[in-house]
């Protein structure tokens, strides 16, 4: 496992249960995928990624909308600044650092892409593996569990 343990979508209580019971019982793994966890977070999972996700995905999914948007007349217009100012704390903190401060290096419209066609395909190679070898560990688990008295 790399930074993250997958779980089945179709049975996620007991392979949950036998993540939990790996990870009791391979203290040391464990934690080395937690750091590889946090990691991923704090390298790869920055807001300017995040926002251009964001965008991609609400262009797509507008294109599925039938609804017509409209202004209602009473509507008011919100500026960043204007949410951003009277908070506090973490509030006020996470305001700050998601605000547009200026434009962009690069054009939203495109992401290019963060793999070459090699790379890519290790990594979906190395998830595929992972998967399979966590089903084999679930299984094997599930098995003895059931001899057991």
């Amino acid at each position: 496992m790399h930074h993250y343990w997958p779980i089945k979508h179709d049975d996620k209580c007991r392979s949950i249960k036998f993540a939990v019971d790996w990870g009791n019982s391979h203290k040391e793994k464990a934690k080395n995928i937690g750091k590889a966890a946090s990691q991923f977070i704090q390298q790869d999972l920055k807001m300017e990624y995040v926002y251009d996700y964001m965008f991609h995905l609400l262009n797509e999914y507008s294109k599925l909308l039938t609804f017509k948007p409209f202004i209602p007349r009473k509507a008011v217009e919100l500026c960043s600044e204007t949410m951003a100012c009277p908070a506090h704390g973490l509030e006020k903190k996470f305001m700050m650092e998601s605000m547009v401060k200026g434009p962009a290096d690069s054009n939203p419209c495109t992401l290019s892409p963060p793999y070459d066609p090699a790379s890519f395909n290790a990594i979906i190679r190395r998830k595929e593996n992972s998967i399979k070898q966590v089903e084999l560990w679930e299984k094997n688990y599930w098995d003895d569990q059931s001899k057991q008295p």
